[in-house]
């Protein structure tokens, strides 16, 4: 009986242990259907498809056609893209991000599968992007269709997006691919959702609201607000807008948004500024480490001076100077002194050039805004430049047109006064 028993007792171990290493040779396929992280709706448990979650518009039962068709799709994409991901620099960070050069690559291998396909890389264009807008337009005439988009992110992972428009509303399924340690493809969420107002603009931006979960279902504010920009940006546009206005941007500074010239030049945040311009000149983050007792005053009034007709004399009037250790003072943006915004996360973005008689020029840039705004123009301002023989700039004015100042939350300046 005792042996017996040890013999069955062995055999059972056996059997644990075989079945132990079956699952470890499954673990290391690129399976997508079987990841655990893929949030599955109660509908889609129970098959019970009920009015109230259609009327809501999210979290949309997925027929089995869908994501298997999905899954297809995203296992080419990967091969596509794998060899670039496993030897690109990836850093020494847990959080991966490629370079804007090695996303690029990556785009322009996945447009070999004929659809549009865009990336996070700012001012980028979408490849194959006629397909796009020859989907939307089809829409805006009432007609049903369907198209799948590639989103490349700048950690080398990807979304494939099938919009689906049936005649009166546009959905859209979202398939998410991440890279695992290992460098192996994995299905991180899917999610069928209804797009709850949509358009396209004349600048060529597809703007969309998902349907989200509302109060009281939730008592924080879920962003559904997507922009995704199809038609090609000029590349001297983009050149300028890189160039000129990209790394000031709208939060921290007021030199795009506000109202100024060079006989207001009392008006500007200097203080605010300067880790901007440090940025735009040196390609790098201001680090305030060295500068326990704020900004030497040489250092600060040279580069301010380089982008801004002003004086060492009208900066010390201006700005918040400490004439007792000659420097500028200098804060991190934080809590304490800046209250976010929608409006601050917005991307300038240049969509004219006018050359003026007095030799300067004039830049229209319009403030892009995807979080819930979901605006390719909160505000149009035009920021007058002069350039010289080598290519370098000084910033003369800024209008914001339309009255589009009172559209937009008071600027609050980072030092108010020592």
């Amino acid at each position: 009986m005792v042996k017996k028993c040890t013999l069955l007792t062995i055999l059972m171990l056996l059997i644990i242990f075989i079945c132990a290493c079956g699952k470890s040779d499954e673990a290391g396929k690129t399976d997508f259907s079987q990841n655990s992280e893929i949030p599955v709706s109660e509908k889609e448990k129970n098959g019970k498809e009920t009015s109230e979650q259609w009327e809501k518009g999210y979290d949309l039962p997925i027929e089995k056609q869908e994501r298997e068709e999905a899954e297809k799709d995203c296992k080419k994409v990967s091969e596509l893209i794998r060899d670039i991901y496993e030897e690109a620099d990836k850093g020494e960070t847990s959080n991966v991000v490629l370079t804007k050069e090695t996303v690029l690559e990556i785009q322009n291998n996945v447009k070999e599968t004929g659809c549009p396909v865009y990336t996070m890389v700012l001012y980028a264009n979408m490849e194959n992007y006629k397909k796009m807008e020859h989907f939307l337009k089809t829409c805006m005439d009432g007609k049903e269709d369907s198209i799948i988009v590639y989103e490349i992110r700048t950690d080398g992972g990807f979304r494939r997006m099938k919009y689906i428009f049936d005649g009166t509303d546009l959905y859209v399924f979202s398939f998410n691919v991440v890279w695992n340690e290992e460098s192996e493809p994995e299905a991180s969420f899917c999610s069928y959702t209804r797009i709850k107002e949509w358009k396209y603009s004349k600048k060529g931006w597809f703007c969309y609201k998902l349907c989200v979960p509302e109060y009281p279902e939730v008592t924080e504010i879920v962003d559904g607000s997507r922009l995704i920009r199809v038609r090609p940006m000029d590349e001297k546009l983009r050149e300028v807008s890189e160039k000129c206005v990209f790394d000031l941007g709208y939060q921290g500074n007021n030199l795009l948004c506000s109202n100024w010239d060079t006989e207001h030049l009392d008006k500007l945040d200097y203080n605010g500024m300067y880790e901007y311009l440090y940025a735009m000149k040196y390609g790098k983050q201001f680090r305030a480490e060295p500068y326990p007792n704020g900004i030497p005053k040489e250092e600060f009034e040279n580069l301010i001076m380089e982008y801004l007709p002003i004086t060492a004399e009208q900066l010390q009037e201006y700005a918040v100077f400490d004439k007792e250790n000659q420097t500028y003072v200098w804060r991190q943006l934080g809590c304490s002194n800046y209250a976010p915004t929608f409006f601050g996360t917005s991307l300038p973005e240049v969509t004219d050039i006018r050359e003026n008689s007095d030799g300067t020029v004039t830049l229209t840039v319009d403030a892009v805004c995807e979080m819930i705004v979901c605006d390719d123009a909160v505000i149009t301002h035009e920021l007058t430049i002069r350039f010289d023989a080598d290519g370098h700039f000084q910033y003369l004015g800024n209008k914001i047109l339309n009255d589009g100042i009172n559209d937009i939350p008071e600027y609050q300046y980072r030092i108010c006064g020592e």
